[in-house]
């Protein structure tokens, strides 16, 4: 059982949620929260307020992150070569167990095919 809280936005399967919610994970997608029209803004903003960590395949998400100046809320990218399902599922099922301390504790989080990395919020220009 996870003590991560996230938030996957419209770019995120149903069917991954679903694997990972079979998986112990609480994971809501953010049309099940906001309108599907919410800004990308106004869903760092419900994960803000809510203490949970988005999941996106948008990058537009991780400049928003940096330019907040925010420590929270963490940020997992994925930069995947394929975005199916299953595949998508089974890296964060590999990967998320070895982040959940530094998720809690604010940081952004790119994961490709070939590695995974972690960047402590907030960015400050001397980390780009």
């Amino acid at each position: 059982m996870s003590n991560l809280f996230l938030l996957a936005d419209v770019h995120i399967s149903p069917l991954t949620v679903a694997t990972l919610t079979s998986h112990g994970y609480d994971i809501v997608r953010t049309t099940d929260l906001l309108p599907a029209t919410a800004t990308d803004a106004e869903i760092l903003e419900l994960a803000r307020e809510e203490g949970k960590v988005v999941l996106t395949q948008d990058l537009d998400f991780s400049m928003l992150v940096a330019l907040s100046n925010y420590g929270s809320p963490s940020l997992i990218t994925l930069r995947l070569s394929s975005a199916k399902p299953d595949v998508v599922a089974q890296k964060l099922l590999d990967v998320l167990p070895t982040l959940e301390t530094e998720l809690i504790e604010g940081v952004a989080v790119t994961i490709s095919d070939d590695y995974v990395r972690v960047r402590k919020l907030p960015i400050r220009r001397s980390d780009v």
